[in-house]
């Protein structure tokens, strides 16, 4: 393998790509709720899915640099870290995350020009500062055991919502519900991470949610936050009849909730967490079809 093609490998790796449908799933959602209210747009939503890939980018290789830096990644269980494993330059890490962060801007401030949304661009603001504060700067709230919250705002509510108003152009049931299931997704995500690293961050003095609230009612917390989407699927199909496909996820949840119940060591909970990911895409997804398709029906 040439080292071009390795770097580039490293690269992608560093992206951490099996996160992309956390910042899919919102999209998939605000398009679904703007369809069901005929103010569907392709060009919004695309450039909406641009800030929420872009964004999520970003936050993996800041979340790389501040936690390589720090010494957080040097004895964690799981896929590599460019940083903590010495791969690549810390300051390169950085760059990255910050050239991504231009990007998800750029691709914001397309929005607000075509839309006229002037106050986007302090909620675009406070989602790059949100991501880069997570692990970055000398008081990092992820290690508050403030991540959960913040995911549950950025990559569900806003996300969600912000992607049906720039096309609706009013408030949204649809939206701030879907906003809700994505964001409690993109938590569980998060927190399924941080009960598998829950050891190494005790010991790095990493006070994520997990190890303020200990294994047993992280993993309490982690089922709380899969199956309440599922609860706000149940009285949808009377208005809505195609999102009773959505209920479908309930089969990659249950796998899951079974794994983290009974695992015993870090390594198991890898599985979980991928799980977890493509369970909120394809709740978010379904849920969305079924929404646009109320104005298909028959």
């Amino acid at each position: 393998m040439s080292k071009r093609k390795k770097n580039v490998q490293l690269w992608i790796e560093g992206a951490r790509l099996r996160t992309l449908p956390l910042a899919i799933a919102p999209i998939a959602i605000g398009a679904g709720a703007s369809a069901s209210a005929n103010q569907f747009s392709l060009g919004l939503t695309l450039l909406a899915l641009a800030v929420a890939l872009f964004l999520q980018i970003g936050v993996n290789y800041a979340n790389d640099y501040s936690d390589g830096i720090r010494g957080t990644d040097d004895k964690r269980v799981g896929p590599l870290r460019l940083t903590g494993s010495k791969s690549v330059k810390p300051q390169a890490v950085k760059n990255a995350a910050f050239i991504f962060f231009a990007l998800a801007a750029l691709a914001g401030l397309a929005i607000v020009l075509l839309t006229q949304h002037w106050w986007f661009l302090p909620v675009g603001a406070a989602s790059i500062v949100a991501a880069w504060f997570y692990t970055g700067g000398k008081n990092p709230y992820g290690y508050a055991g403030l991540g959960e919250l913040a995911v549950f705002i950025f990559f569900g509510l806003v996300a969600t919502y912000g992607t049906a108003y720039i096309q609706i152009g009013r408030f949204d049931l649809n939206a701030l519900l879907g906003g809700t299931a994505t964001g409690l997704f993109a938590s569980a995500v998060l927190m399924v991470n941080n009960i598998r690293d829950i050891d190494t961050d005790k010991h790095v003095g990493k006070r994520t949610l997990a190890v303020k609230l200990g294994k047993r009612w992280a993993k309490a917390l982690f089922f709380a936050m899969i199956w309440l989407p599922m609860g706000l699927l149940v009285a949808y199909p009377v208005i809505y009849p195609a999102t009773f496909f959505a209920w479908a996820v309930a089969f990659m949840l249950i796998p899951v909730t079974l794994i983290v119940a009974t695992a015993k060591t870090p390594k198991e909970l890898i599985l979980a967490l991928k799980l977890t990911s493509f369970a909120a895409l394809g709740y978010a997804l379904l849920f969305g079809f079924g929404l646009a398709a109320i104005n298909f029906a028959i």
